[in-house]
């Protein structure tokens, strides 16, 4: 994606222009929309009214592994403004969404079937899927089971492999956030976990950060998340290991790219990665754009894992797959 070019007295217009439109970003409301899952399980998403009725299809943004809706609190205004219903979910076990009591049913092929429940629930029969992360597993699984619900798709910074370098890094700390007794302490913890992708963040970057991440609870600060959401993962590594000890060999990972493709045909997607990623090296993404070759990719300069994709270069391919979805 090439950034479009500016005079200087251009580039001083454009970044007023981003500055008021951003402050009418924040200022954007949403309400809270509660469904439940087939089970009976209280689930939750920000709902946000396009700000205008244009009779455009709706937008389900899906956040990662250890996160929430809250990380589309800027993305959502955006796409609202072009007139588009937004759905920004939590995820069962994350934000005001409920705990499963069942720890093994923290995995993508749940969270899909959730997502049909919202559907069915917010009268929705066909939507474009913005997913981060898992969120983009999510969908790709999502294709499996309800394949003409998606229009189109957003993958952010995720694809049918993943590079162990960074599948590693988010498995250190899933789970394991813990509860701080203050708000520098979580702020702390947020910065020493992500520094690695947002390199040239300060420290009100990193404020906002935090409060994306934390609760208010019991007099300090916890993840607003489950931390028995890691528990699949463990026992995942667990049987690995064992499998590995038993033959001397590694179980190869799941094949992914059925589903990729499938995602990637007869419908508009997007791939954006983070410039300096480690979840998504560029040998992968190589990989995944000879796989489905019309994808549209978008790649965030300076930034890793994974972009909040209002950056320039993201949001620029992301309104050019908007305009031409129905």
């Amino acid at each position: 994606m090439i950034p479009r070019s500016f005079s200087p007295s251009g580039e001083k217009r454009e970044a007023r222009r981003r500055r008021i439109k951003e402050k009418e970003y924040k200022m954007a409301p949403f309400t809270d929309f509660f469904w439940t899952s087939h089970e009976g399980l209280p689930l939750h998403a920000r709902d946000y009214a396009p700000a205008r009725e244009a009779g455009k299809l709706p937008v389900i943004c899906i956040h990662g592994l250890t996160r929430n809706a809250r990380d589309f609190e800027d993305l959502a205004p955006r796409i609202a403004a072009t007139g588009r219903r937004v759905l920004a979910v939590d995820v069962r076990g994350r934000g005001l969404s409920a705990r499963d009591p069942n720890p093994m049913n923290y995995h993508p092929g749940t969270y899909a079937a959730d997502l049909v429940s919202l559907l069915a629930a917010a009268g929705i029969e066909k939507a474009v899927f913005v997913g981060t992360s898992m969120g983009g597993l999510i969908t790709m699984v999502l294709t499996a089971i309800a394949p003409q619900a998606i229009a189109a798709a957003v993958l952010n910074d995720v694809g049918p492999e993943i590079s162990p370098v960074g599948l590693a890094r988010i498995a250190s700390y899933t789970g394991r956030a813990g509860q701080f007794a203050t708000w520098d302490e979580a702020v702390a913890y947020v910065r020493d976990i992500n520094q690695i992708a947002f390199p040239t963040y300060g420290p009100e970057d990193w404020d906002r950060a935090a409060r994306r991440t934390f609760d208010a609870q019991n007099g300090g600060f916890v993840a607003a998340y489950d931390p028995d959401i890691a528990v699949p993962i463990k026992a995942s590594a667990e049987a690995a290991a064992k499998i590995q000890a038993e033959t001397g060999q590694t179980p190869p990972a799941p094949d992914m790219y059925p589903l990729f493709r499938a995602l990637a045909k007869d419908r508009p997607l997007l791939l954006v990665r983070g410039g300096i990623s480690d979840l998504i090296d560029p040998a992968i993404a190589e990989r995944m754009r000879a796989a489905a070759p019309h994808m549209a990719y978008a790649e965030v300069p300076g930034v890793g894992h994974a972009p909040m994709l209002t950056e320039p270069e993201a949001w620029t391919a992301i309104e050019n797959l908007l305009q031409t979805t129905a």
